[in-house]
């Protein structure tokens, strides 16, 4: 499984990207919105960090013709960038057209299997299904995820799958656990990731006993 930061904050960017664990970037448009930069700016110096590395931006039009638009012009920033379009009839139309133009797509704003069955049809090279949002209204995030990875396989669909909308370690684990592609999450998780309380608990042993090493005098 892949980790893809879900951020436009170029400093975490850049300080997880130089341990080697970041594979690739998504935003989208409230996330672009806090760092109170102009959208192509914050795009390009994330280009510049990752180095060829998958970048995801997002359309704002609602229409198909809007999304085709935006979607070329997208593209023609850089190779790595990958077209993220909204999960509706007009995003459908959208990602034929693009995908058909060999233009990277990932279809965002995903919560049901069908949805995600529609968007892979359509020729979406990444599907994104959210976890968080569908447990915020009574569902089972991980269970969406694991029955569209099923389904992929059952079919031989090649889209590939992101899981979003990731909230805790809960979701990361059941995420690899389930065979997800790819697995975008908030910065914060990071350091959870990465920490245990077992490992400073060792570490703090053995520079306990070094300190009875006899050195020479």
């Amino acid at each position: 499984m892949n980790i893809y930061l879900d951020t436009a904050d170029v400093n975490e960017i850049k300080k997880y990207f130089d341990l080697g664990i970041v594979a690739g970037v998504t935003t989208n448009p409230t996330i672009i919105s806090r760092t109170g930069k102009e959208f192509i700016t914050v795009i390009n110096e994330i280009i510049e960090i990752v180095k060829g590395l998958p970048v995801n931006a997002e359309v704002i039009s609602l229409d198909a013709e809007g999304m085709i638009t935006e979607g070329r012009e997208l593209a023609a920033l850089n190779p790595s960038i990958v077209v993220k379009i909204p999960m509706c009839m007009e995003g459908l139309k959208a990602v034929k057209v693009l995908s058909d133009e060999g233009i990277t797509t990932n279809v965002t704003l995903v919560f049901s299997v069908t949805q995600a069955l529609m968007a892979a049809r359509a020729g979406a090279t990444y599907v994104s299904s959210f976890l968080g949002r569908v447990d915020d209204v009574g569902g089972d995030g991980i269970a969406l995820i694991q029955d569209v990875i099923t389904i992929f396989k059952e079919y031989g669909i090649k889209s590939k799958v992101i899981a979003a909308s990731v909230r805790h370690m809960g979701h990361v684990i059941g995420c690899a656990k389930a065979g997800v592609d790819i697995c975008t999450i908030p910065s914060s998780l990071i350091p959870s990731m990465a920490n245990h309380p077992l490992t400073t608990q060792g570490l703090n042993q053995f520079l306990e006993d070094w300190k009875k090493v006899p050195t020479k005098k």
